[in-house]
């Protein structure tokens, strides 16, 4: 099963990238909300712990929820986007110590959080301006964790997902935006989750308890 659903998986990324390009609104419609489930579907097949197969549908339930053109529907999705970015800290936790290379990027997110939510904050509506700022506190240790716990991909993909969802800011704050905005989002949101399932199922996992908790191999 892991190749057709690999096969899946690809096909509706470049269906959706496709549309956005073209602006075929149906198209992307059809094809967003799919993206997820069958990337945790290609993702379980492989044996995947369960938070990372949370946190995939938590970004499922975001995308859906994007589609809408509302507040609360951006709200919403914004919380389930955090809770996915939760359950990977949860995931990411146990893969050892810290890497040496945490000494040198702790600073740099850490630039990249308040440069990030002090420029945008005057531009925010009112009302986004908090849920903005925690949720990008929460994304930039998801970013961080991801790239000192575990190897290069996953610290690739964090990169990417604070990437994609920058661009997702400063449309909100109604900055200049490149063309095609939304297709240079998509490409780096799928490439982000991509990053970060085959960052996951490349390390040595930690064992998971009947719990769902997920514990370390060694002593």
């Amino acid at each position: 099963m892991r190749r057709p659903l690999a096969g899946a998986f690809a096909l509706t990324a470049v269906v959706d990238l496709v549309s956005l390009a073209a602006g075929w609104d149906a198209g992307h419609t059809v094809a967003k909300p799919l993206l997820m489930p069958l990337l945790a579907a290609c993702a379980a097949s492989r044996g995947a712990p369960r938070l990372l197969i949370a946190a995939l549908l938590c970004g499922w339930g975001g995308d859906t929820l994007l589609l809408l053109d509302a507040e609360p529907a951006f709200l919403a999705g914004m919380g389930c986007f955090a809770a996915g970015h939760v359950c990977y800290l949860a995931l990411f936790g146990p893969y050892g110590e810290a890497r040496a290379r945490g000494a040198f990027l702790a600073p740099a997110y850490a630039v990249v959080l308040v440069a990030s939510v002090a420029l945008l904050w005057p531009d925010l509506p009112a009302d986004l301006r908090v849920p903005v700022a925690g949720y990008s506190l929460l994304l930039t240790a998801m970013a961080y964790t991801a790239a000192t716990r575990l190897g290069l991909l996953a610290g690739l993909g964090g990169a990417l997902f604070v990437l994609s969802d920058s661009l997702i800011a400063t449309g909100v704050a109604e900055w200049p935006q490149p063309p095609r905005p939304d297709l240079w989002i998509m490409l780096t949101y799928i490439a982000a989750q991509s990053l970060l399932v085959t960052g996951v199922l490349g390390e040595r996992r930690p064992r998971e308890s009947a719990y769902g908790e997920v514990r370390p191999t060694t002593p």
